[in-house]
């Protein structure tokens, strides 16, 4: 073999060395950075499939609140219209949110979808609406109206011009008898998780608007009168309030519980419908 060839032997088998040397060199600077992105990929893969888990998992609880039905909390008064301040200077539509939350979460914790007509203090009406007060009751017979619950429940505090008249009171519509039925099962259990002294009986009432508007069945609670000095204080206590939410939950599921039974009258069907939204109104 001459020289020329066994030259040409050892450049090429140099060559092939370098060119193990580079094919080893890029993998070891490529390897490690796909390993990384492939741990990225499944790691996002995860990831994802957690969240949508997680929109699963809350759809599927959505929609068995949904599945047992709508209920309506409406807290009276707002904005503008104070309702009823007591003598400590504490007013009626603060009060009526404070109970209509607290009673939102027992009644969602029984599984229940609830809607509040109002969260904030503010009323429902537009700023530069001529009739504010008007206003505000047709957009809550509106949300009723729109939501179809299963009940609504309008909650405020009482007044009398008796300082010494005391206990809840609560109001149906004179022509509902499933409001009544509502109604007597939410005054017997506040009478007796209240320990009233003198128990009040459910009130007819045919000229509250809220009654008169409402689509359903529809009552109004009143918890206690701000009128009465020493009530006035215990409406205040958060003890005491959420003693008022319990029993006001307790009548309700009661009520559901006996009323939802196969065969028995729907309570989305219990009242008379009627016009929601007019000019005239009674309060």
């Amino acid at each position: 073999m001459d020289f020329k060839k066994i030259t040409e032997i050892l450049v090429t088998a140099k060559a092939v060395q370098y060119v193990m040397i580079a094919v080893l060199l890029i993998g070891a600077f490529f390897l490690p950075r796909l390993a990384v992105k492939q741990e990225t990929e499944a790691a996002r893969q995860e990831a994802t499939a957690e969240v949508q888990q997680l929109k699963n998992s809350q759809q599927s609880g959505g929609n068995a609140q949904a599945a047992k039905g709508t209920i309506v909390l409406d807290p009276g008064h707002g904005g503008d219209d104070p309702g009823m301040i007591g003598e400590s200077g504490i007013n009626e539509k603060k009060l009526n949110l404070i109970y209509a939350k607290k009673l939102q979460t027992l009644l969602e914790a029984k599984g229940y979808r609830v809607v509040l007509t109002r969260e904030t203090e503010e009323g429902l009406y537009d700023a530069d609406a001529a009739h504010k007060k008007a206003q505000d009751m047709q957009r809550r017979v509106a949300i009723i109206a729109e939501e179809a619950p299963l009940i609504t429940v309008s909650i405020h505090q009482n007044s009398y011009q008796d300082p010494a008249v005391s206990g809840p009171q609560v109001f149906y519509y004179e022509h509902s008898a499933e409001g009544q039925k509502l109604a007597k099962s939410i005054q017997d259990r506040m009478n007796s998780e209240l320990s009233e002294a003198r128990s009040r009986v459910e009130k007819s009432n045919s000229s509250y608007y809220i009654l008169k508007r409402s689509q359903g069945t529809t009552v109004i609670v009143e918890c206690g009168f701000l009128s009465n000095p020493e009530e006035e204080a215990r409406l205040q206590e958060e003890a005491y309030q959420d003693r008022v939410c319990a029993a006001v939950c307790a009548g309700i599921l009661q009520y559901l519980d006996e009323h939802s039974e196969a065969g028995r009258i729907d309570p989305r069907q219990a009242q008379n419908p009627r016009k929601i939204l007019e000019s005239s109104f009674a309060l």
